[in-house]
């Protein structure tokens, strides 16, 4: 009996050791990263599900608004994502949400699959994604495909069907419209019947159509119980946000504004912009320039950083001005390293603004 029984202790060490290994080896694997918090607002603040100020950093990536299957989409997600963004706005198109345009073939399908590889790379790598309204029709499908003055009946089904997909999703957050133009803030707020002259490859159109107002998005996407970040854009392509702080703020929980002070528009930033940022969540989602645009981005990156503002630069594309990538090697512009190198800058959130 002494054989079997040696033999039957040495197994059993062996068991232990390789058990002891085992769980040596779990106890020292890193553990998984935590899932994508959905963000919520509190006063001028982003907030986590820990109720911890985020600091939204990112870029624009265009592509989709003019080509139903964008520019390099997908490897301009991740690439942008590893250069430190947390925020991705993607512009869309309404006609190619449903493929009402010449490229499409299967009524859109192919078009938000993308979107949907888009917000699970976002999700996955925990970068937020805006997506962004940046093109409609004027109330006509398929024809008049580009910027206007103001969002179409046409734009609020596009909404109430992207916030139906997307409602409650952790990376998802709602644009409502890119660059609002040529109107009031009543009209901004409230909608109301447009009469605008449109000219796009040389056909010059006068158009007419119901313009949905803001508060009617706002309200329709909460009904369908979507709690998402919406934004706003303001007036003058986006820059002036100065109404909100006059009677044209809009109602409901979770709303951020928007706005574009690139360095052709007026330098009143505080007027136009940064007293709204004071009092409600804001987010700088278009700036950019050239390299002449120096003194300019040494201005406006340290206005947004002093006043712990999010932002989204344009744009991550090679030909889409103003560039901040030399071409797809994703080597940067000089616009491009001013990018990098802000997002690289660390933001104290819990310190207060000045």
């Amino acid at each position: 009996m002494f054989r079997p029984l040696k033999l039957i202790l040495a197994v059993v060490t062996a068991v232990f050791i390789l058990q002891s290994g085992c769980k040596k080896n779990a106890s020292t694997q890193p553990a998984p990263p935590a899932p994508l918090s959905a963000l919520h607002t509190d006063g001028r603040w982003f907030l986590n599900a820990q109720n911890e100020r985020v600091l939204l950093r990112g870029v624009n990536i265009p592509g989709m608004e003019w080509d139903a299957s964008g520019d390099h989409m997908l490897e301009s997600v991740n690439r942008a994502i590893g250069w430190g963004s947390n925020l991705l706005r993607i512009p869309l198109a309404q006609d190619r949400w449903y493929g009402f345009t010449s490229e499409q073939t299967d009524n859109g399908a192919t078009y938000r699959s993308l979107v949907e590889s888009i917000v699970e790379i976002g999700e996955r790598q925990h970068a937020y994604i805006w997506l962004d309204l940046h093109w409609n029709n004027g109330g006509q499908w398929g024809k008049y495909i580009g910027q206007h003055i103001m969002p179409d009946r046409h734009s609020l089904l596009f909404w109430k069907e992207v916030a139906a997909i997307y409602k409650n999703h952790p990376a998802v957050m709602f644009g409502i419209y890119n660059e609002p133009y040529n109107i009031g803030w009543d009209m901004w707020r409230n909608g109301g019947e447009v009469d605008e002259y449109y000219n796009r490859n040389g056909e010059d159109t006068n158009l007419t159509y119901n313009a949905v107002g803001h508060q009617e998005f706002v309200n329709e996407i909460r009904a369908l119980g979507a709690d998402n970040i919406i934004v706003a854009g303001g007036l003058d392509w986006g820059f002036d946000l100065s109404g909100i702080l006059t009677g044209y703020a809009l109602e409901g929980e979770n709303i951020a504004y928007d706005t574009h002070p690139y360095p052709w528009k007026d330098a009143n930033w505080d007027y136009r912009f940064g007293d709204v940022g004071e009092e409600y969540p804001l987010i700088v989602g278009e700036w950019g320039g050239a390299e002449e645009d120096s003194v300019y981005f040494g201005q406006i990156t340290e206005y947004i950083r002093e006043h712990k503002f999010s932002w989204a630069a344009w744009c991550f594309h090679p030909s889409a001005g103003p560039q901040m990538l030399q071409d797809w090697t994703y080597a940067p512009t000089y616009f491009g390293n001013v990018v990098k190198e802000e997002l690289a800058k660390p933001v104290d959130m819990n310190e207060e603004s000045e």
